[in-house]
């Protein structure tokens, strides 16, 4: 059943008999070794899984076909962060117009990821990681005044939505105008858990509803939650051991190079 499933998200259809294990093994190990890459990073810094996954797999397989793999391992680990607080309540009272927004966004924006054009696709979600990564390394010092946060949050989380649908990255401008607000670590670590958790159950239902979620390929998706939790222990425990300053920035100088290689794939 697995093995259908990474067949069917490879873009190639499975046929009647058994596919030799040889022609799956590199898909197979391309996939567990981007989801411990994503959940290491994510491990360290708190974010960069969905980053990593779409990036990585963009690279291999449609955008569709990687946002698709990504839906369970991001949603768990998303639930994981949003749970491991103790300040849910007051992040939902606070962000619900954002939330709002990003459901809005996301049904219209996964058109975009879900269509014919898989250059389109693959161009958009090189620009969202050029443009990710270069937020990420320039970590311009934001602060969005309280009395301006009441009619930019539903506006943010539109726009977010717009991107998370397009390309399965939900990033931008989501991360920035949370760290503008003056949250607490822990508030902040449990409101970009709830941003990236509404961000996947929204894409999820773009992609249903845009014909572009197969039952098919949701063995391959709860099998990449295992090295997706491997990699979060993982980066717990390098968390300890390195600056995470120079970890996230050589993070987003990856995320760049990754952006530009996919952009340039899906304009040539």
């Amino acid at each position: 059943m697995a093995g259908l499933a990474i067949s069917a998200l490879s873009g190639r259809a499975a046929p009647r008999q058994h596919r030799p294990v040889t022609h799956l093994l590199p898909l197979a190990l391309l996939v567990a070794g981007t989801f411990l890459a994503g959940g290491l990073v994510k491990g360290v810094i708190g974010l960069g899984l969905p980053t990593i996954a779409m990036g990585l797999l963009g690279l291999a397989m449609p955008p569709a076909k990687a946002a698709v793999l990504l839906l369970v391992p991001s949603l768990v680990t998303n639930v994981w962060q949003v749970l491991a607080g103790r300040h849910l309540r007051s992040v939902l009272r606070r962000l619900w117009p954002m939330m709002l927004g990003i459901v809005a966004g996301s049904l219209p924006g996964s058109g975009v990821i879900a269509g014919a054009s898989v250059h389109t696709a693959t161009a958009a979600l090189g620009a969202a990681l050029i443009l990710y990564g270069m937020v990420g390394v320039a970590m311009p010092r934001l602060r969005v005044p309280q009395r301006m946060e009441r009619w930019a949050a539903p506006l943010i989380g539109a726009a977010t939505g717009l991107v998370s649908g397009a390309t399965g990255v939900a990033m931008i401008p989501a991360v920035p105008f949370l760290g503008s607000l003056g949250l607490q670590r822990d508030e902040l670590v449990q409101a970009l858990g709830l941003s990236f958790t509404v961000s996947t159950l929204a894409l999820a239902a773009g992609l249903a509803l845009h014909g572009a979620l197969p039952l098919s390929a949701t063995g391959a998706s709860l099998l990449a939650v295992l090295p997706a939790l491997a990699g979060m222990g993982l980066g717990g425990l390098l968390r300890a051991r390195v600056r995470p300053e120079i970890f996230r920035r050589c993070f987003f100088a990856g995320l760049l190079a990754l952006g530009a290689e996919l952009l340039w794939r899906g304009v040539a």
